[in-house]
């Protein structure tokens, strides 16, 4: 028993979590199995390492701050008819993160390009990447508040430690100059240097509203678009159907209850 108190001591004082959770099991398999000592150890060192790194995984996921935890496995690709699942799945194994590639998923609202947006920045996270999330007039908000408070420089420097920064919704309301100005000098800073996605419901063409500046609106997209994987998201809006789903089950169950 003194033995066992000394042995969990050291183990707390190594930060061995789960050496201390298994070690008494596993000493006892290993006894009934008659493994050797290394196998043992080995079979405990295992454990240990693939706990931190779910627990690493975990603290990425929740540093990146993702609205909501979207699987590339729940979406339903049949409901569209581009981009194509393969397109997506190749993107997910994340080679646009080691080249510094930007991804445009473009379409109309209800269509799925925040899921995928998630769903690969949630891949990011499982390759041992650093990932933001960022709703586009959030961070507008956050770059206003930097820049009042002469933080700026040390916002976009917290940025550039990122592998990958997720832009939602940019151009779902227009930005005032200053906004504009400032989306401009973030994606500037991030050229070449962090990826990132972007999701919008406006062609390239119409971005100009937006920024409201033809010329800075040239430069922001001449950044993005260069060695960009483009999607472009066709179909029926999913918010949509799942409207006419529930109203069309609500006038059967109507038609039930008349009879």
């Amino acid at each position: 028993m003194e033995t066992n108190m000394l042995l969990e001591t050291h183990l707390k004082a190594l930060r061995l979590p789960t050496f201390l959770k298994n070690y008494h099991k596993f000493a006892e398999e290993a006894a009934q199995a008659d493994h050797t000592y290394a196998r043992f150890l080995l079979a405990l060192a295992e454990q240990e390492v693939a706990q931190r790194e779910r627990n690493l995984i975990a603290r990425r996921i929740k540093s990146a701050r993702f609205p909501v935890l979207k699987e590339l496995a729940d979406f339903d690709f049949s409901c569209i008819s581009s981009p194509n699942k393969q397109r997506v799945l190749e993107l997910a194994r994340g080679s646009y993160i080691q080249k510094v590639e930007p991804i445009i998923l473009v379409g109309n609202p209800g269509l799925g390009k925040t899921h995928v947006a998630v769903g690969l920045a949630l891949a990011a996270c499982r390759q041992g990447h650093k990932v933001r999330f960022y709703n586009t007039a959030g961070l507008v908000n956050e770059l206003i508040v930097a820049q009042n408070e002469y933080t700026l420089p040390k916002f976009l420097a917290t940025a550039l430690r990122q592998r990958l920064i997720v832009l939602d919704e940019l151009g779902f309301i227009p930005l005032s100059p200053v906004g504009a100005q400032l989306i401009f000098q973030f994606c500037s800073a991030l050229y070449e240097r962090v990826a990132v996605i972007v999701t919008t419901n406006l062609r390239f063409a119409d971005w100009v509203q937006v920024f409201g500046n033809e010329r800075l609106t040239a430069a922001l997209l001449d950044r993005l678009a260069h060695r960009a994987n483009i999607l472009e998201f066709l179909g029926e809006s999913y918010r949509f159907r799942q409207r006419m789903q529930q109203e069309t089950a609500k006038q059967s169950s109507d038609k039930d209850e008349d009879r």
